[in-house]
């Protein structure tokens, strides 16, 4: 049996957090774990699929297949030095109170059985129902069941989330011009300077200004000149430092973030075919987040036609690139050759895993729609001579266990700041036409 003197916690995990991470069973120190046997069925459900979600399923069926035993109904089994115990819970009768209070048998409210349950079992322990699901949380917190978010994977430094390009005002002129007349300045030249690796800015003198990014490993301030890629022009100094990230082949992990219409992905597309002959394939890629939760399998048609709604953005993008050309133009004949013979390659994300890709230019658009271990997963895949461009807007998650903190898009670019081959920009002014930008601020 669990303790009862044990000073230690006791947390009862929903389904949605083994979806989320399914490690997540190790993260809890040497407090205890209560797996109710309602996940177990709700898991087996989501065990079929090519999407990552079903991905983290079978992998945590595993996982506990490697433990199970007895041990696991009765009383618990160890996860491990320091780590405490698991143990699997059946189905619990519902209190008076619950029965008052939610009167349909659901997963969410057998749960909810079973949390409170183990708080009246166990009183000298704090119990805690662990759920990314909100609902569920406040439902716990009616019955003076304590809950929390599933918070290992969040972001501990907020400030990553909104940052903007820093710009020094009444900058030196005479280093500007150095700038201008050599390329570059070391940082030793500027007093209380401590960039992060590829950290961008914008200076400004009394007569004149400058675009400039840090290079860690020559610890030197570079000038950024503005250029265009494939027919895309930057329209102001956010797309000039993004275009200049993509366009350089030692940076090979870049998070491109911002509302819609900053041009994230139009600038990527168009930095990817630029470099077509650096890379054997462009890929373009992005999760499938269905409309009200309901599977693909609800729409009609063939798998092609399934998918091309959630794909079709991508296409536009690359509309847009097109026809920046004459159809004759043997630049618009080069994208009409990448798409049939496949170099430019636009699919759904879940046929990306399992793959591993070598010299690749990977495109991942919505990435603010997969959970941390999903981004792991993705970059895991990357072979010799591949990058991987993942943009998205923080603000406009779909999916429902997901937040701004616990993204796995802001979770990549907290955990890999400050190294030499990763670059993040944060994209602010709206490009798209001033239409979009005025109803992105107002509405």
């Amino acid at each position: 049996m669990l303790s009862k003197t044990k000073k230690s916690k006791i947390f009862v995990l929903d389904t949605n957090v083994i979806l989320h991470d399914h490690t997540c069973i190790y993260q809890f120190q040497d407090n205890d774990i209560i797996l109710p046997i309602t996940v177990l069925e709700e898991l087996d459900k989501f065990k079929r699929g090519n999407d990552l979600i079903n991905f983290q399923a079978r992998e945590f069926t595993r996982v506990l297949d490697e433990i199970v035993g007895d041990d696991i109904f009765n009383g618990g089994k160890s996860l491990g030095a320091g780590k405490g115990r698991i143990r699997i819970e059946t189905g619990k009768p519902f209190s008076d109170e619950l029965k008052a209070s939610f009167r349909e048998d659901i997963p969410d409210h057998r749960i909810l059985a079973i949390a409170d349950f183990t708080a009246k079992t166990y009183p000298r322990r704090k119990t805690v129902l662990i759920s990314k699901d909100i609902n569920l949380r406040m439902k716990a917190k009616s019955l003076g069941i304590q809950a929390e978010d599933y918070k290992t994977d969040q972001v501990t430094d907020e400030n990553v989330l909104d940052k903007t390009i820093t710009t020094f005002d009444n900058f030196d002129d005479i280093v500007i011009d150095q700038l201008y007349q050599q390329g570059s300045f070391a940082k030793a030249d500027v007093k209380d300077f401590n960039p992060d690796a590829n950290e961008c800015y914008i200076f400004r003198g009394n007569q004149s200004s400058a675009l400039a990014r840090y290079d860690a490993k020559s610890e030197r301030i570079y000038r950024v000149e503005k250029k265009s890629a494939y027919g895309i022009k930057p329209r102001n100094a956010e797309q000039t430092f993004s275009l200049n990230m993509l366009m350089d082949p030692e940076v090979r992990l870049i998070a491109l973030t911002g509302k819609a219409g900053t041009g994230k992905t139009l600038l990527a597309l168009a930095a990817a075919i630029e470099q077509h002959r650096q890379y054997e394939q462009i890929l373009l890629a992005r999760p499938i987040v269905a409309l009200s939760n309901r599977d693909l399998g609800y729409l009609p048609g063939d798998a092609s036609e399934k998918i091309n709604p959630y794909m079709q953005p991508l296409y536009d993008n690359l509309a847009v690139i097109k026809h920046t050309f004459n159809p004759r133009s043997n630049e618009y004949q080069l994208i009409e050759e990448m798409v049939k013979d496949e170099k430019l390659n636009i699919t759904p994300l879940a046929y990306i895993r399992g793959r591993s890709l070598s010299n690749a230019f990977f495109i991942i658009d919505e990435a603010q729609n997969l959970t941390p271990h999903e981004i792991k997963t993705i970059i895991t895949r990357a072979g010799e001579g591949t990058k991987m461009v993942f943009t998205g807007d923080l603000w406009q998650i779909d999916s429902p266990y997901l937040d701004m903190k616990s993204n796995g898009l802001a979770y990549m670019v907290d955990r890999m700041r400050n190294q030499e081959l990763f670059a993040h920009i944060n994209l602010v002014k709206g490009e798209r036409s001033y239409l979009a930008e005025l109803a992105s601020n107002l509405l």
